[in-house]
């Protein structure tokens, strides 16, 4: 009974959460089914944030109270403050579905929001492979739905289409990796199939389901070359939704990836009498961290729709993203989760301006107005407050100081140089982030541009 009460305890975010959604949808079948979609889409969105703003605090009630369920889910410092930067980022981009309306079926969208967010904040307590597994295809197939929801758009319908397509090939990987992962050790806790793999020689089974998860994550993570998918669901999927994807599936990915990668594989090391824990897969994810880094920065050059720069921009921040995976086991994931916060409010906040340019003149949303660069001419004439915060949210994300992305940023550059110093490979790995960045600026700047200097159009 007391472990029913523990699991029952540590699911009260999920379950304000789920019960939200069936909140609104029953709301809206019962009394709001015939009213205008903007009644529809008010009501929907002060219940969701209700269910939001009450999840929240039931993770801070929560709190830290250890493992339930067997340890198939945990409250830690890690898992209270990655859950309480989605419950954060979720309310945020409900601001963007008031923003930008959908045309049909609102209190769908919202609903499918806060499934997802319930997703999000089951992978950021994830202990098991099991619940892991399913706390990531929650997530995933409310993003699916989200991505293609504005089905009078050929782009949405595609977007959504690579999105599952790619999102399929990814849960067949994990899934298979996870299943070799259990066959090696016989555990489907993290820190049990930890103990096993820290007793014995991993072997090529535990090395293929290493892969394999790896493989896997990169397509959730959107990093290169697993990134295929990213260009075209910016591009294609509604503004709200592609905010969710850029931020608190962010967060929550990472912060399942960080938790699984190091309690699992952290103890197989490749240098014995070593300070810092050099587990074996540190190589591969560095070298997906390189890829995305230069792929990321050099392909944003040259992309003339600005959905599009995002996602490549993602692409980048991803592969820096990746340099706190590899620090956390020496300094602890304090330094990724910053920078994943940072970004997703950046990013999030960019969208939000994208969203209310989109219902600019009539206040029903049209992507189309906000697609190309030139889209944001003459912005800081139409609204200089909306010019203001762009200017701040893109800065951001170049990380310039004193912004929060700027700190983000320096967190995890500078716990990659106390890892190894300037000459070693972390240090290496920094350094090159760093000279990367100001190509970044130079794209984003891009952005800034139309919006800051260029005239408004005309006719």
């Amino acid at each position: 009974m007391s472990g029913g009460w523990a699991l029952a305890r540590l699911l009260l975010p999920e379950a304000a959460l789920v019960l939200g959604a069936l909140a609104v949808l029953g709301l809206d079948l019962a009394w709001l089914r015939h009213r205008p979609d903007g009644v529809r889409l008010r009501a929907a969105s002060a219940v969701a944030a209700f269910a939001v703003v009450i999840a929240f605090l039931f993770v801070w009630r929560v709190g830290s109270s250890g493992p339930a369920a067997a340890g198939g889910l945990v409250a830690d410092p890690l898992a209270t403050a990655a859950r309480s930067g989605v419950l954060g980022l979720a309310l945020l981009a409900l601001g963007t579905v008031t923003a930008a309306p959908t045309r049909r079926n609102p209190s769908e969208f919202v609903a499918i929001l806060l499934f997802a967010t319930a997703g999000f904040t089951l992978m950021a307590a994830a202990n098991q492979l099991l619940l892991a597994f399913l706390a990531l295809e929650l997530a995933s197939l409310s993003l699916y739905v989200l991505a293609g929801f504005d089905k009078q758009r050929p782009e949405s319908a595609e977007a959504a289409l690579k999105y599952f397509l790619f999102g399929g090939m990814s849960a067949a990987f994990l899934l298979f990796g996870f299943s070799l992962l259990y066959g090696f050790t016989g555990a489907l806790d993290f820190p049990a199939a930890a103990a096993v793999l820290a007793a014995r020689p991993p072997g090529p089974l535990a090395t293929v389901a290493l892969v394999m998860v790896l493989v896997a994550f990169g397509f959730k993570v959107a990093a290169a070359p697993f990134h295929f998918w990213a260009p075209d669901v910016y591009q294609g999927a509604p503004t709200p939704s592609a905010a969710l994807i850029a931020s608190a599936s962010k967060l929550a990915g990472f912060t399942l990836f960080v938790r699984l990668l190091w309690p699992a594989w952290g103890a197989l090391p490749v240098a014995a009498g070593t300070t810092a824990p050099r587990p074996g897969w540190l190589s591969v994810v560095a070298a997906i961290a390189v890829a995305s880094l230069v792929l990321g920065n050099l392909a944003a050059l040259a992309q003339g729709n600005l959905r599009r720069l995002l996602a490549y921009s993602a692409i980048a921040h991803a592969g820096a993203l990746l340099l706190g995976v590899m620090t956390a086991g020496a300094f602890g994931p304090g330094p990724l989760l910053y920078y994943a916060a940072t970004y997703g409010l950046a990013a999030l906040g960019v969208f939000g301006v994208l969203a209310v340019v989109e219902g600019d003149s009539d206040g029903v949303a049209r992507p189309d107005r906000s697609q190309r660069l030139e889209d944001l001419a003459g912005l800081h004439q139409r609204s200089p407050l909306l010019a203001g915060c762009l200017v701040v949210f893109i800065l951001s994300l170049a990380g310039i100081p004193p912004l929060a992305g700027f700190w983000g940023k320096f967190a995890v550059f500078a716990a990659a140089l106390r890892l190894d110093g300037p000459t070693g490979a972390m240090g290496g790995l920094a350094i090159l982030a760093i000279l990367l960045s100001a190509v970044a600026l130079y794209y984003y700047l891009l952005v800034l541009k139309p919006a800051l200097v260029a005239a408004p159009p005309t006719g």
